[in-house]
């Protein structure tokens, strides 16, 4: 249930390109129509003219609310654009020799993001080029990407992204392909059955050249992590650790920063891992032992660490740098981007452009002076970004973005090496994971702006609280929403068997259900434990699962009670009302009640530090219990109902 109590702004979503080839970034305005703020309106009356060593591209400027910061002047892919400060009505756009004709169009670009392009009505041909030593630059970025090795309706799996890839080096010599992390944890069966090797096997041939850590590289133990790195054909960059001394395998290993010298430039890239890592991974996952000591992998919250290692990379020769940060967007918001990602990118110096991660939103502007942007995750999309930098000077002449989506890509050919990956693992699965265990009456969903499961009650949340209640017979369930990650059944998970039923357009349900779904809702491997908590503790534990509403995995999905939380309040006071669900109060007080969590949260994960360890019981896996209540359905003759929102949790806003 939500109560709304004030206007809050929806997360901007990016559009796909208009073209394939051409860079031309669309954007939507804030879902809520009362928001007073939006993305820029287009320029007008675009025109374009030769000049000495290029174009002058001019137009007339619109209003905006924010206040346009930047106009970015483009050719489209492999043109070298230009980035000016707003209040500029023209800027030269340099030509290169080898694509004399371009279509130049202008963008406004605000805190919330980018016009849509207005073109100059006509191709125009330059009659004098920029120097030799200005060159064009192509960064392909994605984030977030989960093991989403195989390709569904809905994101573009290995095999299409490798494919689009090679297509967008084309045009490019001078490309280079990074991650902002998560590339593995958190995936579908058919990379966490095989302990994640097929998502580096099919990176490998994808080509990426370069990755951060995200938290998710951390969900298993730094053995793993050293398993992971040995296997990566590409490079490690992370800037805000205590030591990358446990990070290495053999002659591999994770570095402050990377050059590659691709199409005559050298290109800097430096990383950064959330600080969240250490709350939302198992304990012990960042101990490692060294020299027979055991030590701890610490995370800073600083940005000084990244910037060290932009200006090392400079040192070192590169032309230009980039940062890939595991830091997110996370809304738009009375004029002002919010989010990690928006802080730390305003704070860098010397780089042509930061990527995010870590909210798996699409977001795209300008931190600062510098270009920020970040993507949806799974394989959903990537961006291109063109940048221009002159190589004798070491400068940043402008830079494009562009959205590639998996609707864009839809029919595109596939590459055969990443397909063969693919298949290799996916022939294994599934006499395994193809055994019906249920039937649904309907799409359990996932996903949203903010996630749903990150943000409010969800069918799956309340099925699995529920599920875990009825088992267990204890008096209260509380499971975190980050655990969740997929619809059921589950998008990302693709039955060898095409008689089943699954979810497509136009159909309706009952789905059928196989053991592999389960795997990829719940692919950590928790296991549920039994446990005690006072209401005073309950209280607390709530006020920690809103405290970063609306884009946290800390949240909270309750079973046997309910809970309101107003979200106008400051983290730590938004609860304002427990109760049983006969709606007697729970108070916040000392009185014991039995409670059967995920033993994640036993052991404080997400900031849980409310249950003590000592008093749980261990009692089987989350992903058991999962199945287990599908089954018993299926062996009854009934169809799995999705839950209705029973009003369990109440948002005020």
């Amino acid at each position: 249930m939500i109560i709304s109590r004030k206007t809050l702004a929806a997360g901007i979503s990016f559009l796909a390109a208009i073209s394939l080839t051409v860079a031309s970034l669309l954007a939507t305005a804030p879902a809520n129509s009362t928001e007073t703020y939006s993305v820029p309106a287009a320029p007008t009356s675009v025109s374009a003219t030769p000049v000495n060593g290029g174009v002058r591209v001019s137009w007339t400027a619109s209003s905006s609310s924010p206040a346009a910061t930047h106009y970015v002047v483009s050719g489209g892919q492999g043109s070298c654009p230009v980035t000016v400060k707003a209040g500029a009505s023209s800027a030269v756009m340099p030509v290169l020799a080898s694509n004399p004709t371009v279509t130049p169009f202008v963008q406004a670009v605000n805190a919330y993001g980018f016009s849509r392009p207005a073109a100059a009505s006509a191709a125009v041909t330059a009659t004098s080029f920029s120097k030799s030593a200005i060159k064009p630059v192509q960064i392909l970025q994605f984030s977030d990407f989960h093991g989403a090795i195989e390709g569904t309706s809905s994101n573009m799996g290995a095999a299409i992204m490798s494919s689009s890839f090679a297509t967008d080096r084309s045009y490019v010599p001078a490309t280079v392909t990074v991650s902002a992390g998560d590339n593995i944890g958190a995936a579908p069966a058919i990379s966490t059955q095989f302990d994640e090797i097929p998502t580096i096997e099919a990176l490998n041939v994808m080509k990426l050249d370069v990755s951060t850590f995200g938290n998710h590289e951390h969900d298993q133990n730094i053995a793993h992590v050293q398993k992971i790195i040995g296997a990566s054909n590409f490079s490690w960059v992370l800037s805000n650790y205590n030591t990358l001394a446990p990070l290495k395998s053999g002659k591999k290993s994770a570095k402050p920063f990377v050059i590659i010298n691709r199409g005559g430039v050298k290109v800097g890239v430096v990383g950064m891992n959330t600080q969240e890592t250490k709350d939302v991974v198992f304990p012990g996952n960042l101990t490692y032992t060294l020299g027979g000591k055991k030590a701890e992998l610490v995370i800073s919250d600083k940005i000084n660490g990244v910037q060290a290692a932009v200006n090392a990379a400079t040192r070192a020769g590169a032309d230009v740098v980039v940062a890939v940060l595991h830091q997110g967007w996370n809304q738009n918001l009375n004029g002002k981007a919010d989010g990690l990602l928006i802080e730390y990118a305003a704070k860098l110096k010397g780089v042509a452009a930061v990527y995010g991660g870590h909210t798996h939103l699409s977001y795209a502007s300008f931190a600062g002076n510098n270009l920020t942007a970040q993507v949806r995750n799974s394989g959903v999309e990537y961006t291109r970004t063109q940048i221009c930098v002159d190589t004798n000077a070491n400068k940043v002449i402008g830079s494009s973005i562009d959205y590639v989506t998996a609707a864009q890509r839809a029919g595109f050919p596939g590459d055969s090496n990443a397909a063969v990956v693919v298949a290799k693992y996916k022939d294994q699965l599934s006499a395994k994971l193809d055994v019906k265990i249920g039937s649904v009456s309907a799409l359990f969903p996932r996903g949203g702006s903010p996630a749903v499961e990150r943000a409010g009650e969800t069918p799956l949340g309340s099925y699995t609280a529920d599920l875990l209640l009825n088992k267990y017979k204890t008096d209260l369930v509380l499971v975190n929403g980050g655990g969740i990650r997929d619809t059921l059944p589950a998008a990302t998970y693709k039955p060898a068997n095409t008689a089943l039923k699954r979810p497509a357009t136009g159909t309706t349900g009952p789905y059928d259900v196989v053991l592999g779904d389960a795997y990829t809702v719940f692919p950590f491997g928790n296991s549920i434990s039994t446990t005690t908590i006072t209401g005073a503790n309950l209280w607390a534990a709530l006020e920690n699962g809103v405290s970063l509403w609306p884009s946290n995995g800390r949240f909270p999905h309750p079973g046997g009670f309910k809970f309101t939380f107003d979200t106008t309040k400051p983290a730590g006071s938004r609860v304002t009302a427990v109760t049983k669900t006969n709606g007697s109060a729970i108070a916040k007080d000392n009185t014991v009640y039995t409670v059967a969590t995920v033993d994640f949260l036993i052991y404080g994960g997400d900031g849980y530090t409310q249950f003590d360890p000592a008093k749980a019981r261990v009692r089987d896996l989350l992903v058991d219990v999962f199945a287990e209540g599908l089954k018993s359905d299926l062996a009854a003759g009934k169809t799995t109902l999705m839950p209705v929102a029973d009003g369990r949790i109440t948002v005020i806003k």
